[in-house]
């Protein structure tokens, strides 16, 4: 429906000329956005939110008799109010409301409004326009500042000394990329474009996700000082010199894991001299190889199934608690935990727990003397184990393994095994479930400096020899992933004949290195004998002279 009537006066605003009628008698003033159901009755509707309602071709005003002022709220200057169009309401001298004027194609086409109550509304159309500020700055130039707000955009002004360009997002951070995006090509016109939002977490991701759209090497984060959350904070309380400081000081942006070596000096130098925890191996030939084992590493045990991996694994659960003062805890899928800690105990003992008759030998009171001195005493409140057979639920897991390292503080954690949670990811491919978990361990290790010690199978063997008949394990044996072996620090597989005639071979298991990112030692680093009569297993050679052993050593 078009205007027929056009320069009339107000009755709501007092204004004499912003009201433009329709030809069936209503009408619609520009000054304070009053609707007239009829003009000549003076019957009013309740402002509309959206001028997109009337027939007009061109937005035409800030509306609600608003004008120019010193923005008192926000101590921003009559100069800079004008200087960015930002018109505002008052009543009895104070300020009620701020009009933010938007462009597009050099034309005002929208305001958005903000009440002090925090309220926002749009008037006109707002969705095509450029950054709050756009307008006013000549494309080119060495610098511009995008900031979050529009009051933060004309305090950032000023506290620069009104020298610099500065423009703000429409929507808030977490929509400031998709504001950006109307004004990619003014933005990339400057030589450098300083990103100033607010230092909460949102302000920061807002910030990243902007710097990622804009060329490498253009976006600088400023980071305020600490006590001020965005520019205006720090306009109202006098603080320019520090926001200048700040705005030199602002770092190119980098994305995540990718640093600039020269600003890394001092980091450099902690992590020298910041001595993560590092003990032997329980046998000598693993030290050979490896000089021993490392907090912040990950290290994979692989085997075939009764090669002695469940064996192995408790020695080095019962080596750490007695040779080390950290937690450590244990996340064994297979068993409850009772049996865990009496496979513990067993080593402490040098008796077969799992054997019922062996308990009821050494009696109540002896399996109490094991469990205090491996659990209690000096050990009080170090052992921590997962208390649940089997996995109920991938994200519990990795939650309990975070709570056992960050929580417990853990610096050690044995997980046994790898295929266990593989069962609650499968959908269909092991591979890429085994590469979502082993790069979830990897990010775990390296966010906490956790030594974890991960026990996972071997495929099968085609042919005629597997792995129960003692063939060489390699990394390509293992099963599922070739991310098992690349993101793991070291790799040890064990091998064993336990189908031999021979009542020696076939009780002694061979430890094999199969990566050390560490030493880069690899091969036959020891034999380990399992003891039948104490459960124990012993070292009985450095490893590659295991041709020459025989039983007569034992």
């Amino acid at each position: 429906m078009p205007f027929v009537k056009f320069h009339l006066p107000c009755t709501s605003c007092g204004g004499s000329d912003p009201v433009s009628q329709n030809d069936d008698g209503s009408a619609y003033c520009f000054s304070c956005n009053t609707y007239f159901k009829d003009y000549g009755t003076s019957e009013v509707q309740p402002p509309v939110q959206q001028d997109t309602v009337m027939e007009f071709t061109k937005y035409q005003g800030s509306g609600n008799g608003s004008s120019f002022n010193a923005l008192t709220d926000r101590k921003i200057s009559l100069e800079t109010a004008k200087k960015y169009g930002v018109k505002s309401t008052t009543l009895n001298g104070d300020v009620t409301s701020h009009h933010y004027p938007y462009y597009h194609k050099g034309e005002q086409v929208a305001t958005k409004i903000r009440k002090l109550n925090k309220q926002f509304a749009w008037k006109g159309e707002s969705k095509e326009t450029g950054l709050f500020g756009e307008q006013l700055f000549k494309t080119g130039g060495k610098f511009i500042t995008v900031v979050e707000g529009e009051c933060d955009a004309m305090a950032a002004y000023e506290l620069l000394g009104s020298k610099w360009p500065v423009v703000s997002i429409k929507s808030g951070a977490q929509g400031g990329a998709r504001d950006v995006k109307n004004s990619l090509e003014f933005l990339e016109s400057f030589d450098t474009v300083v990103l100033c939002f607010d230092s909460d977490d949102v302000g920061k991701d807002g910030a990243k996700a902007i710097a990622k759209l804009l060329t490498p090497n253009k976006a600088k984060l400023m980071t305020l000082p600490e006590g001020f959350k965005d520019p205006n904070d720090m306009l109202k309380s006098h603080k320019h010199s520090a926001f200048v400081s700040a705005f030199w000081d602002a770092k190119v942006y980098t994305p995540s894991g990718i640093m600039n070596l020269s600003n890394q000096l001092d980091e450099y130098k902690r992590l020298r001299t910041e001595k993560l925890p590092s003990i032997p191996y329980p046998w000598t030939g693993l030290n050979a190889k490896l000089e021993g084992m490392r907090a912040g590493e990950l290290v994979t045990l692989t085997g075939g199934t009764g090669l002695g991996k469940s064996s192995v694994t408790r020695e080095i659960e019962h080596w750490l608690i007695n040779h080390t003062e950290d937690n450590v805890g244990i996340v064994a899928l297979e068993e409850n935990w009772m049996r865990t800690a009496e496979g513990i105990m067993a080593v402490e003992a040098n008796a077969k727990l799992h054997l019922d008759k062996v308990k009821n030998e050494l009696g109540d009171d002896k399996l109490e003397e094991y469990y205090r001195r491996v659990f209690m005493g000096s050990n009080e409140g170090r052992v921590w184990i997962h208390a649940h057979l089997g996995v109920t639920c991938l994200e519990d897991i990795f939650s309990k393994l975070r709570y056992l390292i960050v929580g417990l503080d853990c610096k050690w954690v044995v997980v046994d095994h790898l295929h266990m949670l593989v069962l609650q990811a499968l959908e269909g491919d092991e591979r890429k479930a085994i590469d979502g978990i082993m790069h979830r361990l990897r990010s775990l290790v390296e966010e906490t400096g956790a030594g974890m010690i991960l026990v996972s199978h071997l495929r099968r063997i085609d042919g005629n020899k597997g792995h129960e008949n003692g063939i060489e394990t390699g990394l390509s044996h293992l099963r599922g992933s070739q991310s098992i072996a690349q993101l793991s620090d070291c790799v040890i597989g064990l091998e064993r004949n336990q189908q031999s005639d021979d009542e020696v071979e076939a009780s002694t298991t061979k430890v094999r290195v199969l990566k050390s990112r560490y030493t880069g030692e690899v091969g036959l680093a020891c034999s380990l004998h399992y003891d039948s009569a104490t459960g124990r297993l012993n070292q009985v050679d450095d490893g590659d002279n295991y041709d020459a052993f025989d039983g007569d050593e034992l």
